[in-house]
């Protein structure tokens, strides 16, 4: 890791701005890092260098002029499921082979908008489907943090995986990830980082590649808080091509940190406290607990009755809609074709081919619950969970809680591969902490905590109300302040 490459979004753009240091000189710096480095960790599926190069000069001709936006020069990894133009936009599937969107997602738009230079673009699993970034059809991404003096490789959690994995490694300032039912939040606890999932129409969705549509959310993974605020400022905005965009003003979140969390109550779900997590985890959230007494706050115990139900109704309902969505990967107009005798056989013999396990799975649940004879049974009773559990946290934020603290996840990371013959509901329960968010369209952060016994990271998760994000960054900075912050052994 260079000095260059060490520097926060916050504190390189100090720098940026008192030409202490150009765009291309960072940029140029996090292009060596890739190049050493990404053959070991597999964090980026493609590296945009030319364009990179190109972004960092114009953004230098501005910070020249002592103008520029809130990411002038600053280099960002983005996930693969975010379309970029002219560039690898394959969601890491082998069906998707070779599409180059001729169009910018929303999102990376706004961040281009403010200054940001792409490096390139980040594996991730397979259509944002998993929890471990091991689906991917370009391989697995592998954690930059090790378990003690190991050289066992470590997941970084998915489906974001490589975003996190490269924040974490110092291949970018930052990147850009999405999260359906924890895909944001596990990976940033997994790997020692922050990372928020706003709340539902916080940020446009357009351009992004849906997995479900009712869940998907794009946010940050950073380094630290005050990066998350800053990326997240940038990347949230009203967008007339997202009919579920909301149109309201997009708060200054940097503001938010730093503030005093004296008389401000803090929600501890009991239905959280599942059977068999870990003892660590256990003693993490009591120090979390603890961290918050200390700092003036108000401890409530509160209930969320419906939690129980909250996993298997995610499992019914995101299936569902996945199902909708990847019927449109046909072979027809891009990407993979496998042909047939006719146009039935080469629909079942690009799908079969272009589609990984992980995939198909979910793709056959969730056209099985959609059926003829199952909708009512099972979509449309795991909907009606759905708004009970939204109605659990209306409750309880009626009740006057401010935010709520719970486990980000319910283990520390494993080793590439050692969930491989798994039930893949086992995998399907290190969500077991994140669904909720999604399911009520609720805004959470993870931040990074504490580590495990054998030196793993682990974090602890904040859920606010609704587009009360700026609640999320003040009460965060509790954590982080307490708790400090991160950083692997460097070995890659």
């Amino acid at each position: 890791m260079s000095e260059l490459t060490a520097l926060t979004i916050s504190a390189a753009r100090e720098k940026l701005r008192a030409k202490e240091i150009t765009s291309t000189e960072l940029t140029q710096a996090y292009l060596d890092a890739i190049a050493s480095s990404n053959d070991k960790l597999n964090a980026y599926v493609a590296t945009t260098e030319e364009k990179a190069l190109k972004m960092a000069a114009q953004s230098d001709e501005k910070l020249q002029k002592g103008e520029g936006g809130d990411l002038e020069g600053v280099p960002l990894g983005i996930k693969d499921l975010y379309a970029t133009e002219g560039d690898h936009t394959q969601a890491c599937s082998h069906i998707l082979d070779g599409f180059k969107p001729k169009y910018e997602s929303t999102v990376t738009a706004n961040l281009w908008a403010d200054g940001a230079v792409q490096l390139g673009k980040l594996n991730m699993d397979e259509f944002a489907m998993g929890s471990a970034n091991e689906t991917s059809y370009y391989g697995a991404v592998v954690n930059p943090w090790r378990r003690g003096n190991e050289d066992t490789p470590i997941v970084p959690g998915g489906s974001s995986g490589g975003s996190a994995s490269a924040v974490a490694a110092h291949l970018c300032a930052a990147a850009t990830a999405t999260d359906t039912g924890g895909s944001i939040r596990q990976p940033a606890a997994f790997t020692g980082t922050v990372g928020i999932k706003p709340t539902y129409g916080r940020c446009s969705r357009w351009g992004i590649a849906a997995f479900a549509s009712s869940l998907d959310q794009a946010g940050p993974i950073t380094r630290d808080v005050r990066d998350a605020a800053i990326m997240l400022k940038s990347m949230a905005s009203h967008d007339s091509k997202d009919t579920t965009s909301v149109d309201r003003a997009v708060p200054d979140y940097e503001a938010a940190l730093g503030k005093s969390v004296k008389g401000m109550k803090i929600g501890i779900p009991k239905e959280y406290r599942v059977e068999g997590m870990p003892a660590e985890i256990e003693e993490l959230w009591q120090q979390g607990i603890d961290w918050y007494r200390e700092a003036g706050a108000e401890i409530v115990d509160i209930s969320l009755p419906h939690t129980k139900y909250a996993l298997p109704a995610y499992y019914i309902v995101a299936p569902a809609e996945a199902s909708s969505n990847l019927a449109r990967y046909d072979g027809v107009k891009y990407g993979l074709r496998v042909e047939g005798k006719d146009i039935t056989e080469m629909y079942e013999n690009t799908r079969g081919t272009g589609f990984g396990d992980e995939v198909k799975r979910r793709i056959m649940i969730g056209t099985y619950v959609l059926s003829a004879g199952y909708y009512d049974a099972y979509y449309l009773r795991a909907q009606k969970v759905r708004t009970l559990i939204k109605r659990d946290f209306e409750t309880v934020f009626a009740d006057g809680i401010d935010a709520i603290l719970t486990p980000a996840t319910p283990s520390a990371a494993f080793g590439v591969g050692e969930m491989a013959n798994a039930d893949p509901v086992e995998m399907y329960l290190n969500d077991i902490f994140t669904v909720t968010v999604n399911m009520a369209g609720l805004p959470g952060i993870s931040v990074p905590a504490g580590l495990d016994k054998t030196g793993l990271p682990l974090g602890l998760q904040l859920i606010g109300k609704p587009f009360e994000e700026e609640t999320l960054f003040q009460t965060a900075s509790v954590i982080e302040a307490a708790a400090g912050q991160f950083t692997p052994k460097k070995w890659w």
